[in-house]
């Protein structure tokens, strides 16, 4: 594109000096890159879909010389921007499914191939068009040499102008309809022109007749050229302004000249809306360069802030998921910012995507990792689980109590599984666990009802033995205490912290009883026994008193073992000596004590037995 610039030269020569506009940041035939806006730089608006920018383009394959390169710029790189968007789409979903940046691999469209194919053909077609401009523009260079040739052979040989004007004429219309020639010959090719134009009109010296009619009709149609230079002030589009603006200037320059006193006027005038025209083109893309200045500034912005996110600190999904959204954010806001100047706009753009690849790396490495933890943790739940259904049906109940509690800790301890599983698997573990309890409790329940029921028949029992009085015969009385004290052992358990008060009031009870009534030492003994079998079931069950059992039964063997070997020494003794009557009196009482004790023993082995059998039932 090129300005043309304001000028002081009249009309005698109208040389307009042509200099290059101020480099501005087109589109590029760049790849789209994921997730980036790529904005459009042209006045055409972009269309909404790709399918709707293909059309219009092969619209524009049939006839590709006369649209402006501008519309095709806007059209394909408005399809670089819907295909950008669905690139992103695509690798966000693929990133949600659990993939990574660097395994993501972009979907084939037949559509880009055609996009490929048909920008091929316009590119061809237009290249064919502007070497058939340039063939031609040389072709015309050749032509207005050939004619200022031959008016400089009309100035130089001027025998007789008059007569040479009507060729003087025909090389005019030659000049004008040989129309353009390449830009870097025109200014100089004009001025030799419009030197020997203006030669021959000085040394021909026409009548006033001709001269004033060909003034007449140059200044006609530069006023009028004049008047559309100024009505393009009122252009909304301003690229349109000021590639009319050229057009004009070109036919301002093959417009013949107006009268010597006119000729500063009409081009001052020319020269004035001109200025008008490239002032505001040179604003326009003055304002353009500040605008993808401004976008660079915020797009640079953006990257620091991602460059800047501290990842090794980000140890839990929620604080992944909050920085993913501020990435999100990002990238809408990145999205809609413009294009920045066009030797950075390469260099932020991948800038920004490495940042980006960066980040989602450190995220795709936490996923996998958490998954592998979550996976880890799932199997270490399920064996907590197996442990807890193996505990459920068990009567055991201090020792599955006390396992249950440690497996429910450890379960704590335990991190996170997938949500998928975890209800599902806290469900199974607190079921197994709620089933024990549940039926411990329920036996509680029965247990300290029945404790209750036995807790008021021993009280009972107390009362009946308080009732046994001096005035009762002592035969009688003694039989009512042994069947009570037989009836006290039977009942159960009572609460556990009522027990000890109420077996001391027992034994205060039957002590007195066993002393008024002077009943024997081994019936007092049976009776504590009685009452300290109830302590054994209290702290030991089954067990205890099989333990108990066993211990009386060895003493009990030992007992008649050690009675069969007194027995036998009383035979070997000598009644007739008086030490030997002091031997086997000795020896008399000794297996008196152990039959006596023996006896005891066989009751108490009775009692355990007695008591084993109430417990099975």
């Amino acid at each position: 594109m090129t300005d043309i610039l304001d000028t002081n030269l009249p009309d005698k020569t109208e040389d307009m000096e042509v200099k290059k506009a101020p480099e501005v940041s087109e589109q590029q035939n760049a790849e789209p890159v994921a997730g980036i806006s790529l904005e459009r730089t042209t006045e055409h608006a972009p269309m909404q879909t790709k399918e709707a920018i293909l059309a219009r383009l092969r619209t524009i394959a049939e006839n590709a010389a006369s649209v402006p390169k501008a519309e095709i710029d806007s059209l394909k790189q408005a399809y670089y921007r819907l295909s950008a968007i669905g690139q992103e789409a695509e690798l966000k979903q693929f990133i949600d499914e659990g993939g990574t940046v660097e395994a993501f691999v972009r979907k084939s469209d037949p559509m880009d191939n055609e996009l490929g194919a048909v920008l091929s053909v316009i590119k061809d077609k237009r290249n064919k068009a502007n070497a058939e401009l340039e063939k031609l523009k040389e072709q015309n260079l050749q032509i207005k040499l050939s004619i200022i040739e031959k008016l400089k052979e009309l100035v130089e040989a001027s025998d007789n102008p008059n007569k040479q004007y009507p060729e003087f004429k025909k090389l005019q219309q030659q000049w004008n309809e040989a129309k353009i020639v390449p830009q870097a010959k025109a200014n100089e090719l004009w001025k030799n022109y419009q030197l020997y134009v203006e030669k021959f009109y000085d040394l021909m010296k026409l009548n006033n007749e001709f001269r004033e009619y060909d003034f007449k009709k140059n200044l006609e149609r530069k006023t009028q050229l004049c008047e559309a230079a100024e009505a393009l002030a009122d252009e909304p589009d301003i690229i349109s302004a000021y590639n009319q603006l050229q057009d004009l200037h070109s036919e301002f320059r093959e417009v013949g000249p107006v009268a010597k006193e006119l000729r500063e006027e009409v081009w001052g005038r020319f020269k004035a809306a001109s200025t008008v025209i490239n002032k505001k083109h040179q604003q326009y893309y003055d304002d353009l360069k500040m605008a993808e200045q401004h976008n660079l500034d915020q797009k640079t912005v953006i990257c620091e802030i991602i460059e800047a996110f501290d990842l090794d600190s980000l140890k839990t999904v929620k604080a992944w998921a909050d920085k993913m959204r501020e990435v999100d954010a990002l990238q809408e806001k990145w999205k809609s910012i413009g294009r920045a100047p066009q030797k950075m706009n390469a260099k932020i753009v991948e800038r920004y995507r490495k940042a980006r690849d960066v980040f989602f790396k450190k995220k795709n490495e936490f996923f996998k990792t958490f998954k592998a933890a979550k996976a880890e943790n799932l199997e270490k739940k399920l064996a907590l689980c197996e442990k807890a259904e193996a505990l459920k049906d068990s009567t055991d109940w201090k020792n599955a109590t006390d396992e249950l509690i440690k497996l429910q800790k450890e379960w704590k301890t335990i991190g996170n599984v997938s949500k998928k599983d975890s209800e599902a698997i806290w469900k199974r573990f607190i079921s197994a666990c709620d089933y024990f309890f549940e039926r411990k409790n329920s036996l509680k329940t029965s247990q300290q009802n029945t404790e209750q029921e036995n807790l008021a028949k021993k009280k009972a029992i107390i009362s009946k033995l308080e009732a046994i009085n001096e005035n009762m015969d002592a035969e009688e009385a003694a039989g009512t205490l042994r069947e009570l004290m037989k009836e006290w052992n039977a009942v159960g358990h009572v609460p556990f912290k009522e027990k000890d008060k109420l077996y001391k009031q027992y034994r205060n009870v039957t002590d007195n009883l066993f002393e008024r009534l002077n009943l024997s030492a081994s019936d007092k003994k049976l009776g504590a026994f009685r009452s300290a079998i109830g302590n054994l079931q209290d702290n030991g069950g089954g067990q205890a008193l099989y333990r108990e059992r066993e211990r009386l039964v060895r003493a009990y063997e030992s007992m008649k073992s050690e009675l069969m070997t007194y027995e036998n020494n009383l035979g070997f003794l000598n009644a007739s000596s008086q030490k030997g009557n002091s031997l086997l009196a000795e020896l008399n009482r000794k297996v008196e004590k152990l039959k006596s004790d023996i006896e005891l023993m066989r009751q108490k082995i009775q009692v355990l037995d007695d008591s084993a059998k109430a417990e099975e039932q």
